[in-house]
């Protein structure tokens, strides 16, 4: 990979992009009172639900290709620079909680780093072999997805990034807030997903409409994988992490309304278990003991749904 930033041309023809024009709507912007700025953008909002309803097939494969890549072992990340890489880095932050993952199964790619994180480093985006470097650095496979992240469409350390995953095989997706005719997706992705929010209120702060409606897509895709892995019963995040007095309290209650028992008989089950709620409840709704009822979700690949259909069929 050259080290060379991608030549996407000078830096005074990128007003053409989405990203980059003007809103008519919001021309007289300071000029507004307090709640006249509220209320306009809560009308420019309602752009981020289109946008989100008008990808419903690139995101609804990207959470099947995801779920897949993590069913056989695989990684999922996200990779971008600024919000994008922020946004990146906070879903995949929220999976072992939510979701009990392994740290290592939903990963945030940022340009610049941890620092990127809480300080300004957009400079560190516009190399295209930083993107490739920390695709190599993480020994990425075809048993991964790479999602690529980048409202503009341009930033080239997400198509460095996206073309090395390429090369190494890994699936991969592009998320952008432009149209494929006025920017292209790095190489053959396998999704392509535009989220096509029109101009920002602010002029290019693409951390306004932009930000929101690429937060709406991972959330869909990261909890989408997940509910498919079956760490979900129900509408309930069954693989809850018990790590402090609030999430103790959810798993309780999850326990109590899940297997229609009182909040102390949860509480036990719940110790019984080993804090781990997937477990209580395979436990109460099969009757057997920790071990048998982890080896049948062990059979199932921790689904507990199809968990206790197996032990039915085996027990009819």
């Amino acid at each position: 990979m050259a080290d060379e930033q991608v030549a996407f041309g000078s830096v005074d023809d990128r007003g053409h992009l989405v990203t980059e024009q003007i809103n008519p709507a919001s021309v007289n912007l300071d000029e507004l009172s307090s709640f006249e700025l509220v209320d306009l953008f809560n009308k420019e909002d309602l752009r981020t639900l289109e946008a989100i309803a008008n990808s419903r097939e690139s995101l609804g494969k990207t959470v099947e290709l995801a779920a897949e890549a993590l069913s056989k072992g695989g990684r999922l990340f996200y990779v971008g620079a600024g919000t994008s890489g922020r946004l990146g880095v906070l879903d995949a932050s929220e999976c072992p909680p939510t979701f009990c993952t392994d740290p290592e199964m939903v990963q945030g790619i940022i340009a610049g780093g941890r620092d990127a994180l809480v300080k300004s480093s957009e400079s560190l985006e516009d190399r295209t072999s930083d993107g490739a470097a920390a695709i190599n650095q993480r020994n990425i496979s075809s048993q991964d997805i790479v999602v690529g992240i980048t409202a503009g469409g341009t930033t080239p350390y997400v198509h460095g990034a996206v073309l090395c995953a390429q090369e190494r095989g890994a699936k991969t997706a592009f998320i952008a807030c432009v149209p494929e005719s006025q920017v292209a997706p790095p190489g053959k992705v396998d999704t392509d997903i535009r989220l096509i929010v029109g101009p920002e209120l602010l002029t290019g702060s693409t951390r306004l409409k932009s930000g929101t409606a690429t937060k709406m897509a991972l959330n869909i895709i990261s909890t989408g994988s997940m509910v498919l892995l079956g760490k979900v019963y129900g509408n309930q995040m069954v693989d809850v992490s018990v790590t402090n007095a609030k999430l103790r309290d959810r798993a309780i209650r999850i326990i109590s309304h899940i297997a229609h028992i009182s909040r102390d008989n949860a509480q036990s089950l719940l110790e019984l278990a080993g804090n781990q709620v997937k477990l209580a409840l395979a436990m109460y709704l099969t009757n057997l003991s920790a071990n048998s009822a982890q080896d049948l979700l062990n059979k199932s690949s921790g689904n507990l749904r199809k968990s206790i259909e197996l032990y039915e069929s085996e027990n009819i």
